[in-house]
């Protein structure tokens, strides 16, 4: 997933000016990328200027600098569906905000490939757990520098236990977001309600 991926989709649900999307991905995007600059997303949307992915208004504000407001282009939408609906491979780890970034943008897809997404990811978090959560965890002898294998083991082990509930944790909550989707039973937060209030 790469930044341009998140601006499209946040403007084919609207138009936006820079400073908007840099506001959005501070608070309700936070998690979905940390830490980007405003020039970050400028040299995004110029570059997606350029390549006619997104286009752009002047707003003129007296006695304020003038803004523009981006929107997607349909060959904008085309790039960004293809990375929505393309083939999904889970990260290795579970935190990362690939899959995060898709569901964030369910608006744009069925429910059919909500479904499908999930399970291509509980596969892969499942086939993990089998493989790694009883691996030996034992630490190898032969060091030559000091080191304190006891404290070692014990962090690590305190590590793994916390790994196992986060994973648990996770995966009970795909499952219970698929089988929401496949009882066609989601339920929708009453400030979501609204279609007409934009995101952001």
């Amino acid at each position: 997933m790469k930044l341009e991926h998140i601006l499209l989709g946040l403007l084919g649900e609207h138009p936006r000016t820079g400073y908007e999307i840099k506001k959005f991905l501070d608070t309700h995007g936070r998690f979905l990328r940390s830490n980007t600059t405003m020039s970050q997303v400028y040299r995004s949307l110029s570059a997606m200027t350029d390549r006619g992915w997104v286009a752009y208004a002047v707003d003129e504000r007296p006695g304020a600098q003038d803004a523009k407001i981006y929107r997607v282009t349909p060959e904008g939408m085309t790039v960004f569906r293809d990375w929505l609906e393309g083939p999904y491979v889970p990260p290795s780890r579970f935190q990362d905000p690939e899959l995060s970034a898709r569901l964030g943008f369910a608006g744009y897809l069925t429910a059919d490939q909500l479904i499908a997404l999930i399970e291509v990811e509980l596969e892969a978090r499942r086939d993990q757990v089998a493989k790694y959560r009883f691996r030996d965890r034992s630490i190898a002898p032969g060091t030559t520098v000091e080191f304190d294998r006891a404290l070692a083991a014990a962090v690590g082990e305190r590590l793994h236990v916390n790994g196992t509930k986060q994973i648990d944790l996770y995966i009970a909550q795909l499952e219970e977001l698929r089988r929401d989707l496949l009882d066609g039973a989601l339920p929708v937060p009453e400030s979501a309600s609204r279609a007409d209030a934009p995101r952001g």
